[in-house]
């Protein structure tokens, strides 16, 4: 998978968490988009753009945490990749 590709898609999950009602019983899906490499200048990965702690938290996150994570991912994607982001925003509206 192309990077630009697993961006598009983290972006257009990240939309999709981001308007979606969570609970302990009913986890946000994690951001993983299977592009696992880790950018050392930057501390996050790649594909997903956790950090290292977020990516070990994860799996014994409950929900409010989980969504923290995304909220510092959202973050990132409007930083790194502000117009996959914005497209990400223009194709929820439709």
């Amino acid at each position: 998978m192309s990077n630009l590709f697993a961006i598009k898609m983290l972006a257009d999950r990240a939309v999709w968490v981001r308007s979606t009602a969570y609970s302990d019983q009913d986890l946000p899906p994690s951001p993983c988009v299977s592009v696992c490499r880790m950018d050392e200048a930057a501390g996050v990965c790649q594909g997903c753009l956790r950090t290292l702690d977020e990516l070990r938290l994860w799996s014994t996150a409950n929900a409010e945490q989980r969504l923290r994570v995304w909220a510092a991912v959202e973050q990132r994607l409007q930083q790194r990749h502000p117009q996959a982001w914005a497209q990400a925003l223009a194709d929820a509206d439709h």
